[in-house]
């Protein structure tokens, strides 16, 4: 599904970033570990085609980012990629279910996998552990793990193939991180989705296919 081939990154400071190769099937659970600053996050924004290509190039099934613009790697985005960014990006002032519903509002690929969009906010909501009650209330009264499950439920909303979470466990205690991971694996889709996640936490290694060390790739 996924390919990146022979991608660098250079900082305006002058750091580079040498990525390893990475291929992604659908049904792969892969973790990308490694320390603050070695890259993931810019590799996750290359992959989203948030960030322009340097060097290299990324191939998702039928498209070559390579020759892509920047108003295509969006829709691409938008019909594809589910994100979990690690500041959550949330809106404060609008519902649970408002916020929810965001995941779809730029894909109409993604609306048309959505029957019941209301039904289908509450399976999400459900699935990841949140109160049905909680659907009207504004994120911003909410907890941060139960904000964590918001933003999954965006991400996972009208089936995108890939699902990008930035470091979705870093403000989470031990035992609130293996309830979230739990619900998250068993809430996407195995047979048709696949999922990357970036994380400094090596300890949640288990919850994952492969995993790649980007502490032994760092230039």
């Amino acid at each position: 599904m996924l390919q990146t081939l022979g991608l660098e990154y250079h900082y305006q400071h002058g750091k580079k970033i040498v990525f390893p190769e990475i291929e992604v099937e659908r049904g792969q659970r892969l973790l990308i570990s490694g320390f603050s600053g070695c890259g993931k996050t810019t590799l996750l924004s290359l992959i989203a085609g948030a960030l322009k290509l340097q060097t290299g190039d990324i191939k998702f099934d039928d498209h070559d980012y390579a020759t892509m613009s920047s108003l295509l790697l969006d829709k691409h985005r938008a019909d594809h990629i589910g994100y979990i960014f690690q500041t959550l990006n949330l809106i404060p002032f609008l519902s649970v279910s408002e916020n929810i519903a965001l995941g779809i509002r730029f894909s109409q690929s993604r609306k048309s996998n959505v029957t019941n969009l209301n039904q289908e906010i509450v399976r999400l909501v459900d699935s990841l552990g949140l109160e049905k009650e909680a659907l009207d209330t504004p994120v911003n009264r909410l907890s941060v793990g139960q904000q964590q499950r918001v933003a999954v439920a965006r991400a996972l909303l009208g089936k995108p193939d890939l699902i990008l979470a930035d470091e979705p466990t870093s403000a989470l205690d031990s035992d609130t991180t293996k309830k979230f991971l739990n619900e998250l694996m068993d809430t996407f889709d195995s047979t048709k989705q696949a999922i990357i996640m970036v994380s400094h936490d090596a300890s949640i290694a288990s919850y994952f296919d492969s995993v790649i060390d980007f502490n032994k790739h760092y230039v």
